[in-house]
C-alpha cells in the first residue's frame, strides 16, 4: 500500500532549490568539461554567457569577468575547447551550469584552426607586411635575449656568439610556456624598448615542443609586440620546420637559436681576413697612385729646360748684341751712337723681367714636386700606421684589439699595440 502523501517531507521551492545546489556542487566540486562553444554571449557587466554541447547533450557555462580576463584563450562560436570550472545550479531557472575558470583549446585541429584564422586576422592588419621589416645591424654592440634562463638555448647561443665575435648580452628572463609565457615575452620586448640603452638586436628563442608547447608565440600580445618593436628582431622558436607567427612578425627567421647567434654577428675570423684584403688593396692603390704623381712630375721637369743652360744662352746672346753695338757705335755718327745706348737700356730691363718670371716658374714648379713627396707631410708632425708587415692601416675601425703595429714618423717607426677599447 503506497503512503499517505501526507507522510512526504515537505520542501519549499528555495529548499529543494538549496539542497540541489548543495549536492551537485558536493559530487562535483571541480571537473574538466569538453565540448563545443555555442552561443556566446558577452554581458555589459563582463561576464560571459555560453553553453558547451556535444552530439547529444548541452551545458550551460558562465565565466565570471575576471576569470575571463585571465583565460590563455579568447572564447569564439564553434571553438572546441576543454572548460575546467565546478558545477553549480542557478535556482532562479532551475537549471545546473559550469562555471568556468580556464579555458584550453580541445586537440591540434583546433589549435590549427585558431591559428590560421588569427594568422589572417593579422595578416589582413599588415603585421606580417616585408615592407615593415628593419635590417639587421652588421655588427651590434648589444644583443637583447628573451628566453628561459635555464636550459640548453642560453647557454648554446652564447658559446656561439662567443666563438663568431663575442658581443655583450643582455637577458631578459620568461617563461616560454605554459599560462603566463606571452604575456612575459610581450612584456619583455616593449621593456627593451624602453631602456635608454637600447640593444641594437633582440632575439626571441626557445627550444623544439609540440604545437601546445610553442603557443605563446602564436598569441596575438606577443605578434603584436613583435611588429611594434623598433629594434630588430630575430624569431628563433624551436626546430626549423616549427612556425609560429611570431616568425612572420619578426625581421629575420631562424631556424635554430643556434642559427639566430649565426645570423646576428659575423665570423670574426672572416672579417679581420676580408679587412686585410681590402687594406692589402688600399695601400697598393696608394702606391700606385703615388708612383703616377711621381711620374708626371718627372715628366714636367724633363720638360722644363735647365735654369743654368737657359742663362747662359740669353747671356751670349747679350754679348753678341753688345758686340754688335759696339761694332755699330763705331761706324756711325753720335747720333746713331746715343740711339744705340738708348736702346741698350731698354733693352736691359726686359731681359731682367724675362729671366725673373723663368725662375720663378721653375722654382714653383720645384715646390710642387717636393710638396709631393710624403716625407714633407711627416716633416710637418703627421704620421701614418701600419701593420708589422707595412700593410697601411687607414682609419681606426680597421684596427682590431691587441694588434701590434708600427707608427712611422719623420725620423722613423716605432712599435706600438692597439689597447681594447
Amino acid at each position: 500500500m503506497l503512503p499517505l502523501a501526507s507522510s512526504l517531507p515537505e520542501y519549499t521551492v528555495t529548499e529543494i532549490s538549496h539542497a540541489l545546489k548543495k549536492m551537485v556542487e558536493t559530487g562535483f566540486a571541480r571537473v574538466r568539461v569538453r565540448g563545443e562553444i555555442s552561443g556566446l554571449k558577452r554581458h555589459t557587466s563582463g561576464h560571459v554567457y555560453f553553453a558547451l554541447k556535444d552530439h547529444d547533450s548541452v551545458l550551460d557555462a558562465v565565466c565570471w569577468r575576471g576569470s575571463f580576463q585571465s583565460l590563455s584563450i579568447s572564447p569564439q562560436e564553434g571553438m572546441e575547447v576543454i572548460a575546467t570550472g565546478r558545477l553549480t545550479t542557478y535556482p532562479g531557472r532551475s537549471k545546473y551550469q559550469i562555471v568556468v575558470e580556464n579555458m584550453e583549446l580541445a586537440g591540434e585541429g583546433a589549435l590549427l584552426k585558431l591559428l590560421e584564422d588569427r594568422k589572417k586576422k593579422l595578416a589582413a592588419e599588415g603585421l606580417f607586411d616585408e615592407t615593415r621589416k628593419k635590417a639587421l645591424p652588421f655588427l651590434p654592440s648589444l644583443i637583447g635575449i628573451v628566453t628561459s634562463p635555464t636550459g640548453a638555448v642560453i647557454r648554446d647561443m652564447l658559446h656561439r656568439l662567443q666563438d663568431r665575435f663575442p658581443v655583450p648580452v643582455l637577458l631578459w628572463p620568461v617563461a616560454v610556456q605554459g599560462e603566463g609565457a606571452s604575456s612575459q615575452v610581450a612584456a619583455a620586448v616593449q621593456g627593451f624598448n624602453t631602456l635608454e640603452r637600447k640593444p641594437d638586436l633582440l632575439i626571441i628563442a626557445r627550444g623544439g615542443g609540440s604545437l601546445e608547447d610553442l603557443w605563446a608565440f602564436n598569441e596575438e600580445c606577443v605578434v603584436r609586440a613583435i611588429a611594434d618593436s623598433q629594434i630588430p628582431v630575430i624569431s628563433a622558436i624551436g626546430h626549423e620546420t616549427d612556425v609560429t607567427l611570431a616568425d612572420f612578425a619578426a625581421d629575420k627567421r631562424a631556424p635554430t637559436p643556434t642559427a639566430a647567434a649565426e645570423f646576428a654577428v659575423p665570423e670574426r675570423l672572416h672579417l679581420a681576413q676580408t679587412l686585410s684584403q681590402y687594406g692589402s688593396r688600399l695601400t697598393t692603390r696608394l702606391h700606385h697612385t703615388l708612383s703616377l704623381y711621381e711620374s708626371q712630375l718627372d715628366g714636367l721637369r724633363r720638360g722644363l729646360p735647365s735654369l743654368g743652360a737657359w742663362i747662359e744662352e740669353y747671356e751670349q746672346k747679350l754679348d753678341d748684341y753688345f758686340e754688335r753695338l759696339i761694332n755699330t757705335k763705331e761706324r756711325f755718327f753720335e747720333q746713331q751712337n746715343l740711339s744705340l745706348d738708348h736702346l741698350k737700356h731698354r733693352f736691359s730691363p726686359g731681359l731682367v723681367t724675362i729671366l725673373q718670371k723663368a725662375t720663378h716658374g721653375f722654382e714653383t714648379l720645384a715646390q710642387l714636386l717636393e710638396s709631393y713627396s710624403y716625407t714633407r707631410t711627416l716633416e710637418r708632425g703627421f704620421s701614418f700606421v701600419t701593420t708589422l708587415d707595412q700593410t697601411l692601416i687607414p682609419k681606426r675601425s680597421k684596427t682590431i684589439p691587441l694588434q701590434k703595429v708600427q707608427i712611422h714618423f719623420f725620423d722613423g717607426p716605432v712599435h706600438a699595440e692597439i689597447l681594447k677599447e
